[in-house]
């Protein structure tokens, strides 16, 4: 029996109730874990137990409709779940859908915000060279050729630093998206 004693409260949405529902589903968490999450960051307070915040592809599976499924697990089971999907920076469901849809970044056990960094980094660098590039142009265009030389080893490896930034781009973006079971299955057979 749930004697867990409850706080509610009624709020006059005044028109945003659809974009609420919405948000909620597009985040995988229900109204009440959004709306506690809100108002706890609005008057500074931490809510314990709350699931994390949601980072959610546009997929069909986030414009489908959401049903509330309740599942049972031992205690630790329940603990590895929440610990990944806390690490993962997602819902314990989005974690959960995103197993479910053998979403690799999530299979393999490694760090989401990780792989999100490391392509953020390496964005980084490509936006460093394309300034270098363009300061290099204008050198150039001036006729002033001794402050362009330090840019020729930079050009020499332009090509190979392009090509290393969209391969890593091409690998990340991959292991943060679903795989089919049969995509998956011939990737884990090519290793």
């Amino acid at each position: 029996m749930n004697t867990t004693a409850h706080d509610f409260v009624t709020v006059d949405m005044r028109g945003l109730k659809a974009a609420l529902v919405a948000r909620a589903q597009a985040e995988r968490v229900s109204v009440s874990v959004l709306l506690r999450g809100a108002v706890a960051r609005e008057i500074g307070l931490a809510v314990e137990g709350e699931d994390g915040r949601v980072d959610v592809p546009s997929s069909a599976a986030s414009k489908a409709t959401s049903v509330k499924l309740s599942i049972r697990m031992s205690a630790e089971e329940a603990r590895q779940l929440a610990a990944g999907a806390s690490a993962a920076g997602l819902s314990r469901g989005a974690y959960l859908a995103g197993l479910i849809a053998n979403v690799p970044v999530l299979s393999a056990g490694a760090s989401r915000a990780e792989y999100i960094a490391t392509l953020m980094a390496s964005s980084a660098e490509l936006s460093t060279l394309s300034r270098n590039i363009h300061r290099l142009t204008a050198l150039l265009r001036q006729a002033n050729v001794e402050p362009a030389r330090p840019y020729r080893e930079m050009l020499d490896t332009l090509a190979d630093d392009v090509r290393r930034h969209l391969e890593l781009a091409a690998r990340v973006l991959a292991d943060l998206q679903p795989r089919s079971r049969s995509a998956a299955s011939s990737a884990h057979s090519t290793r």
